[in-house]
């Protein structure tokens, strides 16, 4: 085993979990999931059977990761954020066969005790603030806050807030990267200085 489980977890026969990933307390992986290198699983994670968490992802605790939520690389799931997976649930009525996809892209911050409905796709580096409802698809790089969520601004890969309005036109250098955001009306991109 290349990775690091404390003696409470339940990881099921089959699942899949990359080299030096690390399952903290009362985490339970059922046995269809896929787990990349380098992810850690905070205290009390449940991981779904049809669920991908790409590399280097942090789970903070109290997430429940459904079936048929897919995490690409660098995603981090603040603590007791939550996702769903059918729309419209009743107790009465099986609807195992209408989970809908969800797909966080690349890098992208899910704030503490947001939620995601299922179906969406939230794109590369946004950023969803705490307590944010998710009910739409988000665009790469988009801050987003409130019930229902709303874009108020732009982040950066590096995490900070860039001086762009919501639409229009512009750009910004980051001192970080080293690289120019441009807001170029179908959304927000970077490029190499000089280009």
């Amino acid at each position: 085993m290349n990775y690091q489980v404390h003696a409470s977890a339940i990881i099921d026969e089959g699942a899949q979990i990359g080299e030096g990933s690390r399952v903290w307390h009362f985490v339970h992986i059922c046995a269809g999931a896929r787990i990349g290198k380098g992810v850690s699983l905070g205290q009390n994670v449940f991981v779904g059977n049809r669920v991908v968490i790409g590399d280097h992802c942090k789970i903070q605790n109290n997430v429940s990761v459904y079936d048929n939520v897919t995490l690409e690389e660098g995603v981090f799931c603040g603590p007791s954020m939550v996702f769903t997976n059918v729309y419209n649930p009743r107790s009465l009525i099986e609807r195992k066969n209408e989970y809908r996809d969800t797909l966080v892209r690349r890098g992208a911050t899910l704030g503490a005790n947001c939620t995601v409905v299922c179906g969406v796709t939230i794109g590369e580096f946004a950023f969803i603030g705490a307590g944010a409802v998710v009910n739409k698809d988000v665009p790469a790089f988009a801050l987003m806050v409130g019930v229902p969520a709303r874009q108020i601004g732009w982040m950066s890969e590096f995490g900070e807030q860039l001086p762009l309005p919501v639409s229009g036109r512009g750009a910004v250098y980051c001192d970080h990267e080293r690289v120019r955001y441009v807001l170029d009306g179908k959304g927000l991109h970077k490029e190499p200085v000089g280009a």
